[in-house]
């Protein structure tokens, strides 16, 4: 028998008796959960017949809230079970994907160290048979060659030396190859696995984890974690592989789900991310797009205008001046130039529009209007301001309570030495305290409650007080216009999308922030699309959190950006460890595709293209409208024939999509992705490109590359986004003149 064939025997053999160990242990921890199971049962059944249905019996309140933390504690137990039952029936397909051999320094013997997506113990033996990919000792296997390593373990550095290192591909429980590798992850596996079909669902990436990357997922020291990293390099992955990571060792560091907020660009991509977690053994993580914390802040009181209608507007505008000065309104409004103002209304609210009066009470003077706001500006505490106005006022009633009892004293003795005794007096006197208490509150509130969005509008509505406030700063050369133009929109009750993160900001400062207070970890990804002001709002959002921030520059879109973005967010955030790390290389697209994609970027596409090839882009010149649309209509069908999965029609914006759809959707069976849309399904379908980021699809069929469709530095942009969606072909469409970007 050769060497090969002995490793074979032995390793199937190894793979036997880690697929029997899960099997036992699934059959264990089906049992538990049937048990558990029965005593949700027989507890819900004991709640029902021994505590009260109904709230008025009291004498039973306190016996149903025990039963009621007995099931909570039951239903949870059941939880954690039921996710070692999925845990081990997905491992039991495939139980490991790597292995090396590591003698640590001072022992005899090497230790063979099989990874898989989760750790497996042989309960019989107490031996870990597979360690999760999160484990210390595992980072050996992403991280080095053959030869002297070193890794953190929980008790200290431990050093030692890598004897060997070895690929598996197991599917339904059976070896299907191996080989060994001196190397991290050979691109062999690589190959095999980026050439698969695209998905409606993100996948997770154990198997194929890069150095790099690794170093991105385990890295605990910082609090602030930046990466640059360009179209293709795994960023969103990483990003998830990150929370597991951090999920799996905050353990000890009390850091759970329920701490961990993933802030990500749209509902469709949501969902489409919404899978990694939870293959990952972790779930329940929050994931929200900025305009759901703008929904959940706002309450619902007005209508505002989404990113998507925001993009799609100023796409439609183009270079009109009517456009400009919306590029302008919305680079301004998210500048710290206008942070910066903000402040200052702030500070001039307080000082100057205040409407601090003398209060009295049954004739007596409670304070004085220069008492009350030198009390109000010497206030130390460091509260928000409307908290502050709120202190101010409980001070001023706990003065007027004394009185108003004394008040209410005299007035019933008046209608007991009067001759009429009857209930209309009595009532009457009782409705005079109560309008005589409101009255006086109303009176109070004048000054001591104050509004964000009344501040805001008091911004732009009276006249010369924002150019007064913006003393010294460089403001728009458009800058009236802009102000006009806000002034109507908020008198009509209308929030442009650029004016959400001043109001929350407003807001934040003014009544402080308790809307998610358990948050300690924040992923940001497409983190080149946000404004200086809007982590400015992230940082009164999330104060104690630390941050992992993760964009692409390349895919900026209606502003120009730079490195110096993340120098910004860096001075915004203020965290005392940061670090700022850039992935060159892309995966998602063929070598053809990448090369196309760089040429479109010209100097500014410094990425490395990993070797995975395909056909090479084709630009498709029609001599008619109709004559592109049947092109793409029968591609889209022969590609779907070939056997791919996704194939993506990107529009330009969302009009062009829908126009695109219902000229082809009688041809074909295609779906529109609209900003409703909340996932992504197999299949053609029509989308607008702003929408495709950080999607990808097996096919990409760009529609209308022409001149007059994609000429400009915005549109270099969008065509940017939409071709590097495509993961093994890319064809662009075009009648007329073609667009000199390409």
């Amino acid at each position: 028998m050769d060497n090969y064939q002995q490793n074979l025997q032995e390793e199937m053999k190894y793979l036997a008796n880690t697929v029997s160990v899960l099997k036992q242990e699934l059959a264990r921890e089906n049992q538990r959960l049937s048990t558990v199971k029965s005593n949700l049962i027989s507890l819900g059944r004991d709640m029902w017949e021994n505590t009260a249905h109904s709230t008025a019996d009291f004498d039973k309140v306190t016996e149903m809230n025990q039963y009621l933390s007995a099931v909570m504690e039951q239903t949870v137990h059941y939880q954690n079970i039921l996710r070692q039952v999925e845990k081990y029936k997905k491992m039991i397909s495939c139980p490991y994907f790597g292995r090396f051999d590591f003698i640590e320094d001072g022992c005899a013997g090497a230790e063979k160290i099989y990874v898989g997506l989760a750790t497996v113990m042989d309960t019989k033996t107490d031996n870990v048979i597979v360690y999760d990919w999160r484990a210390p000792i595992a980072s050996i296997y992403y991280r080095y060659e053959l030869g002297k390593v070193a890794y953190d373990a929980p008790a200290g550095p431990i050093t030692g030396e890598v004897k060997l290192k070895r690929q598996y591909k197991i599917q339904d429980s059976q070896l299907k190859y191996f080989f060994d590798c001196s190397i991290v992850i050979k691109d062999e596996i690589l190959q095999e696995i980026l050439g698969r079909n695209a998905s409606p669902k993100m996948k997770t990436i154990v198997e194929t984890i890069q150095k790099e990357q690794d170093f991105i997922i385990r890295d605990m020291e910082n609090e602030l974690l930046i990466v640059q990293g360009v179209a293709g390099s795994g960023k969103t992955s990483i990003a998830l592989h990150r929370v597991a990571f951090l999920l799996y060792q905050g353990l000890g560091a009390n850091l759970k789900a329920h701490n961990v907020m993933i802030i990500s660009p749209n509902r469709i991509f949501n969902s489409y991310i919404a899978n990694v977690l939870p293959e990952l053994g972790e779930a329940n993580v929050e994931q929200r797009t900025f305009g759901e914390i703008i929904a959940t802040a706002l309450a619902g009181r007005f209508k505002v205008e989404s990113r998507e209608e925001q993009l799609e507007s100023i796409i439609i505008l183009g270079h009109t001046k009517e456009g400009d000065v919306r590029r302008q309104s919305i680079n301004f409004k998210g500048s710290r130039t206008f942070k910066q103002i903000l402040d200052r209304l702030l500070w001039h609210y307080a000082r100057k529009l205040i409407p601090f009066t003398d209060v009295y009470f049954a004739g007596q003077i409670i304070a004085t209007r220069q008492q009350l706001k030198n009390h109000f500006l010497n206030d130390k505490t460091g509260l928000p301001m409307a908290k502050r106005l709120k202190r101010l006022e409980s001070m001023i009633l706990d003065k007027v309570h004394p009185l108003r009892r004394k008040r209410l004293e005299r007035i019933e003795k008046i209608v007991q030495q009067s001759e009429r005794h009857d209930l209309e007096i009595k009532s009457f006197s009782r409705l005079l305290s109560i309008k005589e208490a409101r009255a006086f509150r109303e009176r109070l509130e004048k000054f001591t409650g104050i509004d964000f969005w009344q501040l805001y509008y008091i911004l732009f509505n009276q006249p010369g007080l924002l150019l007064k406030l913006a003393k010294g700063l460089e403001l728009p050369g458009d800058i009236d216009r802009i102000v006009a133009t806000t002034r109507q929109a908020l008198q009509a009750g209308e929030i442009f999308y650029e004016d959400c993160a001043p109001l929350l900001y407003l807001k934040l400062k003014l009544e402080g922030s308790d809307l998610f207070p358990d948050i300690k970890q924040v992923v940001i990804d497409e983190a080149q699309d946000y404004y200086p002001l809007q982590y400015e709002v992230f940082k009164l959002l999330f104060p104690e959190a630390n941050y992992t921030v993760l964009g692409d520059i390349n895919q900026t879109m209606e502003k120009n950006s730079d490195d110096g973005l993340y120098d910004e967010v860096a001075a915004i955030l203020d965290k005392k460890k940061t670090t700022r790390l850039f992935l060159n290389k892309s995966y998602r697209s063929s070598y053809e595709i990448n090369m196309f994609n760089r040429q479109l970027l010209g100097e500014q596409g410094d990425f490395i293209p990993f070797e995975r090839h395909t056909e090479t882009p084709q630009v498709v010149q029609k001599e008619t409208e109709e004559l592109m649309d049947q092109a793409i209509v029968n591609d889209a069908n022969y590609f779907l024939d070939q056997g791919y999965a996704t194939v993506a029609i990107i529009c330009k914006t969302l009009q062009d999509a829908q126009r695109v759809h219902a000229k082809i959707k009688d041809q074909i069976n295609v779906k529109l992705m609209q900003p409703s849309a909340d996932r992504m399904e197999k299949g053609i379908m029509v989308i607008p490109s702003y929408m495709a980021k950080g999607l990808e699809f097996d096919v990409v069929l760009l529609y209308d590359a022409s001149q007059e469709n994609y000429s400009s530095e915005f549109d270099k942009k969008l065509l940017y986004i939409g071709c590097t969606r495509a993961l093994h072909r890319l064809r662009l469409y075009y009648c007329g003149e073609r667009s000199p970007l390409i």
